[in-house]
């Protein structure tokens, strides 16, 4: 994820255009099989959620449609079949530009303890940090404090990135390990999950736990602003390259943004799985989409599409994909960061994706508009 555009301001006026599936153009080459199998997988996180409010209703109506999507899973055709069935396309009429990033899951060598170079820990959760805001709602929130300490019966701004980083919770015992590189881990917390490989050969998988409150702040954004180079120029390696330049800058540079992510150990037994996003579940290689919450529920379907993305390899990306994830950066109704994978490939497709792009929204059939 690495936004240097402004962000629309949130709860703009959006209205719904229904669409027939021959008018959707790439649906159908799409693989749907590969999006049901992640729909899927969004339906354990559908249950027992409220439904007085238009997006709890949909994911009533989402949940409904679970039972009939794991028998679908059979086959391509199976899959197509049941998303024209259930679902009704919707393109979204608004004023706010659409604009499309993309996130990734690191992995990294690190440690269990500190030495031989591993010295930039990463943090568990401290047991003062408070929530004030639901982890789905953060990009709407993301100007106001959204994470409080709390000091006997008050609760006041928690440390920033520069507290923390210059010693704020030393001696808390929340490091759960070591990074040899500041700016590798500076990027662990803009993803929010990663892959630490252990000397023994072991993996250590670590995702969200918390943040300490502050809105996020784009350092790539801060760059363009200052006139480093502009957003078309401002990819994830001239970032990391401009940090790694002179050390003291960078790191001056990465503690402008006073948000700061905890983590937790994720289950060895879930080696081969994608990281946990934001509705609970385990992300699938381009197919789960980072969304504002305040406007598309999680777990609803979005065909997404982009002339202007084809350094994945095709002409142009138009894929169904399943809203799983957020991200404070991710603001407006048709703003969308792709989860494209693990490892260095999916950072450099992450890093080259900041392009305009559209969604078209699956609403199930007789859903208020």
């Amino acid at each position: 994820m690495l936004d240097n555009r402004a962000v629309p301001a949130p709860n703009l006026a959006i209205s719904y255009e229904p669409l027939t599936y021959a008018e959707l153009a790439g649906w159908a080459e799409d693989d749907h099989a590969a999006a049901l199998a992640a729909f899927v997988a969004s339906c354990p996180a559908l249950k027992d959620k409220g439904r007085s409010s238009r997006k709890g209703q949909i994911r009533d109506r989402l949940a409904r449609l679970c039972p009939m999507a794991g028998k679908a899973r059979s086959n391509a055709v199976a899959a197509r079949r049941f998303f024209e069935t259930h679902f009704t396309p919707h393109r979204i009429v608004t004023e706010a530009p659409g604009f499309l990033t993309g996130y990734y899951e690191p992995e990294l060598d690190g440690a269990l303890e500190r030495g031989a170079g591993f010295d930039v820990p990463l943090l568990s959760r401290p047991e003062n940090l408070v929530d004030l805001v639901e982890r789905a709602l953060h990009a709407s929130a993301n100007e106001t404090l959204a994470a409080g300490r709390r000091i006997g019966t008050e609760i006041v701004p928690y440390y920033t990135r520069a507290e923390i980083e210059n010693g704020a919770l030393d001696g808390e015992g929340l490091e759960i390990a070591y990074l040899k590189d500041p700016i590798d881990a500076y990027l662990l917390h803009v993803q929010g999950s990663g892959r630490i490989r252990l000397p023994d050969g072991r993996v250590l998988r670590v995702g969200y736990a918390g943040k300490n409150g502050y809105p996020y702040t784009s350092i790539g954004g801060l760059l363009v602003s200052r006139g480093v180079a502009s957003a078309e120029e401002m990819t994830l390696d001239r970032l990391r390259a401009w940090l790694a330049e002179d050390a003291e800058r960078g790191r001056a540079l990465m503690q402008e943004n006073r948000s700061y992510i905890f983590f937790r150990r994720l289950p060895a037994a879930d080696a081969a799985a994608g990281p946990i996003g934001a509705q609970g579940v385990g992300l699938s290689k381009g197919r789960s989409l980072a969304v504002d919450a305040s406007y598309h529920p999680l777990g609803l379907p979005i065909f997404v599409s982009s002339d202007a993305i084809v350094h994945h390899g095709a002409s142009g990306f138009r894929r169904l994909m399943i809203a799983q994830d957020v991200g404070s950066a991710i603001r407006g109704p048709e703003r969308g960061d792709i989860f494209w994978g693990t490892g260095k490939t999916a950072e450099r497709l992450a890093g080259l994706t900041r392009h305009p792009g559209h969604f078209v929204v699956l609403l199930p059939k007789d859903t208020r508009r």
